[in-house]
């Protein structure tokens, strides 16, 4: 799975001002990122608000993010829920001709046990038609995959072949980079510790702020994985104000923020989520611009 090593960006849904979805504002995230050295792009994952869409919107978004790349990247499917027969039947289902791979969230709310969190990717990974990323986030799920639970199953299922690992604990993803089989991607789903993950033998990132800084981003990983520390720490220290500033009043109000000010698409979100505060705004886009 060497495409995706490197730069993912889960991708925000744009919205218009009456909340329907932006296809245009889309469309021009999608090529920003892709202009400025993104190596692929994952649909639909909880950055895309995928919880606020209906089944009709969700396939406007798929159309429209494979038509706006045709074929420049490799294409990640966002696939999840705490029912595991709701993916499995998704994962049959869906047209998948287009993915590279799916990304699947531990199961959330119903708190499994780590032998229910492994007996619901196993369901998922035998009759899955991609390979399966899967997706550890515990401040969303609550409850925290362990690395001996991810170890046994990416050495059970050769579907299982990556982990975005988003538990912002940089000991844990060290203990998957050594316990997990060595074509077994460690990802990092934590923006502020990607560099350090990387440097320790990860994969790269699939990364919200990467979307709004694509170039730079991008490049702090590439350095990282050519094990340019010093390079890639100038890098680091320099977007690392902006990763406080877009997760401080929640994800994505944060990044809509960002693009907001970049002009590329508005930064409307569906409640339960608003926009950041006029606070937060201003140091946004002081940010952005002076960037």
């Amino acid at each position: 799975m060497k495409q995706l090593v490197g730069t993912g960006v889960a991708l925000i849904t744009p919205f218009k001002s009456d909340f329907s979805v932006d296809v245009e504002g889309l469309t021009k995230v999608v090529d920003f990122n892709i202009e400025n050295g993104i190596d692929y792009l994952v649909v639909l994952g909880t950055t895309a608000e995928s919880a606020t869409l209906s089944k009709e919107e969700k396939q406007l978004v798929i159309n429209t993010i494979v038509s706006s790349n045709n074929g420049r990247l490799p294409l990640v499917l966002g696939i999840g829920s705490n029912n595991t027969q709701e993916v499995i039947d998704e994962m049959t289902l869906r047209d998948l001709s287009a993915f590279t791979a799916i990304l699947s969230v531990s199961p959330y709310y119903n708190k499994p046990t780590q032998e229910g969190i492994y007996r619901h990717f196993a369901a998922i990974a035998k009759v899955a038609p991609l390979p399966i990323i899967l997706y550890n986030v515990p401040g969303r799920t609550a409850s925290n995959m362990l690395p001996e639970t991810v170890i046994r199953l990416a050495n059970d299922f050769d579907k299982i072949v990556a982990i975005k690992e988003a538990a912002g604990d940089i000991v844990q993803a060290m203990r998957l980079i050594l316990g997990c089989p060595k074509d077994f991607l460690v990802i990092s789903g934590d923006d502020m510790i990607t560099l350090p993950m990387v440097l320790a033998g990860g994969a790269g990132v699939i990364s919200v702020i990467g979307e709004g800084f694509p170039k730079e981003f991008s490049k702090m990983v590439k350095l990282g994985l050519d094990k340019k520390v010093d390079e890639a720490y100038k890098i680091h220290y320099k977007i690392a104000p902006a990763i406080d500033y877009i997760f401080t009043e929640g994800n994505p109000a944060g990044i809509k923020a960002v693009f907001k000010t970049l002009g590329i698409c508005g930064d409307t979100v569906r409640l339960p989520l608003v926009v950041v505060s006029e606070a937060l705004r201003s140091k946004i886009d002081s940010f952005v611009k002076k960037f």
